[in-house]
């Protein structure tokens, strides 16, 4: 029988990381169903959590010789896997803007099945319509989406540069080429890319990551989600967004937490020169590119290993490096659909309700967007294994996760019977920051000051604190840039 510590236990020996370590984890014995999914979404938290947790204690221990315990509350883990939902600014929770635009969403098609498009950003939801020639509304895109096949629809996004998937059952996913390239990838891989030195110890190291150097070129929530927790460690994160692409704003103020945030664009001469000469002191360089998006900037993996040996390069992509769709756009619920979890979840709930079943089953997504939350401490636990292994060994290493491969581990985790699942699962609280539950696990964080902040009182926010509890050096809960252009692009100065 599977413990509840397998998952864990297995990723991290995958790693090649010290096995002894791994009796410092302490989860909760009895995760799922932890909220109401027939999927081990607690598991999946509360694993990939306490992980990341784990990884910094050992870079810790690397660097000082103090050896420390981590622990996880699953629901805990839970609610910090919805953390973008469960902020306020000023004890107001921000109700202007929503996770998904009011267009996105699942439909059905000609051919008796469903697509979800996705239409958060602006120039992929006039894509859509362009595609659909269309009015604005979901009434008129219903209507116009009856004239396609799911499939056919879906290619002819691609082909377009915009965002859609089919609906696919699991076996449906497997059978497909790009399910097929996907079968034996795990969540986290790590290579070694360069030779390099091994990374000298030296300076003060109160927190797992002090000193740390993170260029974070991401958007949206899993790599956002990395830098969040590495910062929370002590890494100085440099958030580096483009001033010409549009933003979330309700999902950047909570992953913003703990870093510094900056604007550069990289078709701009001097914003390039300016991204090269912070390179030169990054330890890591994070980005959720789409693969070979920054090889033409001269920033890939390759480029960068060359131009600063000794670099973490951690990269996330939606369906992995291989296959056909390697290339291709996706988020979070677009990954559940294409790839099995809506048609399973639909499937399960139907089975519980006890209802008949409706052809085709409406789609239905996770409780959280966990492929993107699983996804960030993924990656922030395999950049702290590679920052390890630049200790122990040298070199320059490389982590590369995607959605896809992550989610394909949530499925290796099993199920939950479906009446457990949705009458003993208990849901997620709703957006409140008057709920018990909601105010139970979150902490006050005050506004960086910048140079936005001058002559002005700094505002405060409540937000999700994080789950995972280092016995020596507590997480830095820190501060809230609360907009992307809060700093200028340079590094703070090392102890």
């Amino acid at each position: 029988m599977q413990t509840v510590r397998a998952p864990a236990d297995a990723l991290w020996r995958s790693l090649r990381l010290p096995e002894e370590v791994l009796s410092r984890l302490r989860l909760s014995e009895h995760p799922d169903p932890i909220v109401d999914s027939s999927f081990k979404l607690g598991t999946a938290a509360q694993t990939s959590i306490g992980l990341a947790g784990l990884a910094a204690t050992y870079l810790h221990q690397l660097r000082t010789g103090v050896e420390q315990s981590v622990s996880v509350d699953a629901r805990h883990a839970a609610l910090e896997f919805k953390s973008e939902a469960y902020y306020a600014v000023s004890g107001e929770p921000e109700e202007s803007s929503a996770l998904f635009d009011s267009l996105a969403g699942v439909y059905q098609t000609k051919d008796n099945s469903y697509v979800r498009i996705h239409t958060n950003f602006p120039h992929h939801r006039q894509g859509i319509l362009d595609i659909l020639q269309c009015e604005p509304t979901r009434e008129s895109i219903a209507q116009a989406l009856l004239g396609w096949n799911a499939e056919d629809f879906e290619t002819e996004t691609a082909s377009r540069k915009m965002v859609a998937t089919a609906l696919r059952s699991f076996e449906q996913w497997d059978a497909h080429p790009q399910g097929q390239a996907l079968a034996e990838t795990p969540p986290v891989t790590l290579r070694k890319i360069g030779d390099a030195p091994k990374r000298e110890n030296g300076g003060k190291s109160s927190r797992p990551l002090d000193g740390i150097r993170v260029l974070d070129l991401t958007r949206v929530l899993a790599g956002p989600i990395c830098g969040r927790t590495l910062a929370a460690h002590g890494a100085d994160d440099l958030w580096i967004t483009s001033p010409k692409l549009p933003a979330l704003p309700m999902l950047d103020i909570d992953t913003s937490r703990g870093k510094r945030t900056t604007q550069l664009d990289l078709n701009e001469p001097a914003d390039h020169t300016r991204l090269m000469e912070l390179l030169k002191d990054a330890d890591v360089f994070l980005q959720a590119y789409r693969p070979g998006g920054l090889a033409s900037k001269g920033f890939g993996v390759d480029q960068v290993a060359k131009l600063r040996p000794g670099i973490v390069y951690a990269s996330l992509c939606a369906y992995g490096w291989e296959g056909p769709w390697k290339d291709r756009r996706g988020f979070d619920s677009l990954v559940q659909t294409a790839s099995g979890f809506n048609v399973a979840e639909a499937e399960a709930f139907a089975a519980f309700s006890g209802t008949a079943d409706p052809s085709p089953l409406p789609p239905k997504a996770f409780p959280m967007q966990a492929l993107d939350h699983t996804a960030g401490y993924m990656l922030a636990l395999g950049i702290q294994a590679a920052l390890c292994k630049t200790i122990t060994e040298g070199g320059s290493w490389e982590v590369r996760v995607s959605l896809a491969a992550v989610g394909r581990w949530i499925r290796s985790l099993g199920r939950v019977d479906p009446v457990t699942a949705f009458g003993e699962g208990k849901p997620l609280p709703p957006r409140s920051m008057e709920d018990p539950e909601v105010a139970y696990f979150t902490s006050e964080i005050k506004e960086a000051d910048s140079r936005h902040t001058v002559g002005r009182e700094l505002k405060t926010m409540r937000a999700v604190r994080h789950a995972a509890v280092l016995s020596e050096t507590p997480v830095k809960e820190g501060d809230a840039p609360m907009r992307l252009d809060a700093h200028s692009p340079e590094w703070l100065q090392r102890d």
